[in-house]
């Protein structure tokens, strides 16, 4: 069996070290790998299957949850969300801990800190459920699944931008300024994008226009990509951190 550590103090050379940076992009490859690879199925070999509303009217892009639910775009989608999710959660670990390592308890933000893992780990939990629940299986939970990441990620996000934004104050380091700015940058992008998403979902469902189906399914992309951006910014936080695999036999000074 080999171990996990997020920590740098080793009394032995560790078998296995890899940067951080790496987990970071796997986090975010997979996610964009696989909805990249299911929309273009979708798309190419299930179009009518994947674009087909009750409305009954021209669509020419499939939303996620349409993709998703088909056969194999399911199984590539599982594939890579259930890859992702355990360095996914340590990714939220180790910010954890960097925040506490920043925050003690005499500042305002430190209870920010339990809130910014918490809807980390109900973000990732609402992936997923919406994952492993399909449309065609659980509408109500699929959907709540959905509803579930789409809240704690915008919550999260904005914890995140509110720490950052005292981290940068009192560092001497130009990548946490950049870091906190693509952050700001990324959020208002993303909460734009469903803003427009949740707009024309609502007016494909009132009016069953032409296409507004299609825009819905194109901003919920962007929302989905912006979100994996911000996520991504973790490559400026932790550039110069590794991840260390050791035997259990091994000693750690932590």
């Amino acid at each position: 069996m080999l171990q996990v550590s997020p920590f740098l103090g080793y009394e032995r050379p560790p078998a296995i070290r890899i940067s951080f940076s790496t987990c970071v992009l796997g986090t975010v490859f997979l996610p964009l790998v696989g909805l990249t690879t299911c929309v273009l199925i979708s798309s190419i070999f299930h179009f009518e299957d994947s674009t087909g509303t009750h409305c009954q009217v021209p669509n020419y892009l499939p939303s996620i949850s349409a993709a998703i639910s088909l056969e194999p775009e399911g199984n590539i989608w599982r594939f890579c969300i259930g890859l992702h999710s355990a360095p996914r959660f340590l990714v939220t670990f180790t910010y954890f801990r960097f925040y506490k390592g920043h925050f003690s308890s005499k500042f305002p933000e430190s209870s920010l800190v339990f809130l910014n893992v918490a809807f980390s780990i109900s973000e990732n939990f609402g992936l997923l459920l919406l994952t492993y629940v399909s449309s065609n299986e659980k509408y109500l939970v699929h959907k709540e699944g959905f509803v579930l990441f789409i809240i704690s990620s915008i919550i999260y996000m904005i914890i995140t931008c509110r720490l950052w934004n005292t981290i940068k104050k009192f560092s001497l380091n130009p990548e946490d300024s950049k870091s906190y700015l693509w952050k700001v940058r990324l959020l208002i992008l993303n909460i734009s994008f469903c803003a427009f998403a949740v707009y024309f979902y609502v007016k494909h469902n009132l009016y069953c226009e032409p296409g507004s189906y299609t825009f819905f399914a194109l901003f919920e992309y962007l929302v989905v990509l912006t979100n994996m951006a911000f996520h991504l910014t973790a490559v400026w936080d932790f550039k110069n951190r590794e991840l260390i695999l050791i035997s259990p036999n091994e000693d750690k000074v932590f």
